[in-house]
């Protein structure tokens, strides 16, 4: 047999994909799916998302067609720790997170790889659109060739071991083509939609869920105007995102736009769209990829939301490792505890929790 590879099976057509053309190259294959809560943990149904009991049975008819071996991991104590408690820890700090950055970090990028390792697997294998290559000795992580469908901004926080280990086969691939490989193979989930929602939030309301999982209300207070004049009444500090609109139930003569919140006092302040916009941001938690370390000033091309065009900057280091980037224009809505991702073309710098 050839070397052993863990393909990580959401149930998804692009790990199934994944699969395929990794038993197709020559590895041993194992196919691994995490459990990561259980239903009555988070409530609602789960149709729709990446962790369902549908998922399950797709990502194991699958192994079954491919003609390998089949495991559910139970990994819900991390999950619970690691991303939920994550999660909620950043909503009630005033931050807004991103908790499938977090999951491919300590689930399935660390977790995964323990068990990989004690499996006797040499390779990790996802169904993630990224490239990995080598480069002046280290190895760098790169965007896929079909930028539309590029995931290299959720996985800036891999490390080198991880990157030496992991394998992207997708990388080089158009979805049409992933779901004609798909077709041709008979797998059940050729066709299958693309997951949307955070799994453990299925109908998108974070406040909801956190009243819900924590057991505790989340107060009324104050909206307040950029000159600090008490304007109306919130929901909960938790309900709002910088840069919303819409749901505020201010009647004003012009649009307004959250700007800001302030945990401790309980209020969320409000201002004109301009107001949203700033040519500097700091990050800290920074994990360096095609470089060591910043040591010095160094242009790049930055993306602070998943969905985001990358825009041009210069990241600046700071001796207590956080980092100061000034973009060359105003960017709207910058926003702490999302992800910032620095780019050199289409390779990952590296990347950081907005503060």
């Amino acid at each position: 047999m050839g070397r052993k590879a863990l393909i990580a099976m959401s149930g998804g057509v692009d790990s199934s994909v994944a699969a395929f053309l990794s038993k197709q190259a020559g590895y041993e294959c194992i196919g691994v799916t995490m459990k990561l809560f259980q239903n009555e943990d988070v409530g609602g149904n789960r149709a729709r998302t990446c962790c369902s009991l549908d998922d399950v049975e797709d990502a194991r008819s699958v192994a079954r067609r491919l003609g390998i071996p089949y495991y559910v991991f139970n990994f819900s104590g991390d999950f619970k720790s690691q991303v939920i408690g994550r999660f909620i820890a950043a909503y009630e700090s005033g931050a807004t997170p991103n908790p499938c950055i977090d999951c491919n970090r300590y689930l399935k990028f660390d977790r995964l790889f323990q068990r990989a390792r004690e499996l006797g697997c040499e390779a990790i294998v996802t169904g993630h659109y990224a490239r990995t290559e080598m480069q002046d000795g280290r190895y760098v992580l790169k965007k896929a060739l079909d930028r539309s469908k590029d995931q290299s901004y959720v996985l800036y926080s891999l490390t080198q071991e991880q990157l030496a280990h992991v394998h992207f086969p997708l990388g080089e691939l158009s979805k049409s083509e992933v779901r004609s490989i798909a077709e041709t193979q008979g797998f059940c989930n050729a066709e299958k939609p693309d997951s949307q929602d955070i799994c453990f939030v299925p109908d998108g309301d974070y406040a909801a869920f956190l009243e819900r999982y924590t057991g505790k209300p989340y107060p009324s207070g104050d909206v307040l105007d950029l000159s600090g004049q008490v304007i109306g009444q919130h929901r909960g500090a938790v309900r709002y995102t910088i840069g919303q609109r819409k749901g505020l139930g201010l009647a004003l003569n012009e649009p307004v736009y959250v700007c800001c919140k302030d945990m401790a006092a309980n209020t969320v302040t409000v201002g004109p769209e301009q107001a949203l916009f700033s040519r500097e941001l700091w990050a800290d938690d920074m994990n360096w990829i095609s470089i060591d370390q910043l040591s010095k000033s160094m242009r790049v091309y930055a993306k602070i939301r998943y969905q985001q065009t990358e825009q041009p900057a210069t990241a600046y280091p700071d001796e207590r490792g956080k980092i100061r980037l000034l973009f060359d224009m105003p960017q709207r809505a910058v926003t702490a505890g999302q992800a910032v991702v620095l780019y050199d073309g289409d390779t990952v710098v590296g990347g950081g929790v907005i503060c």
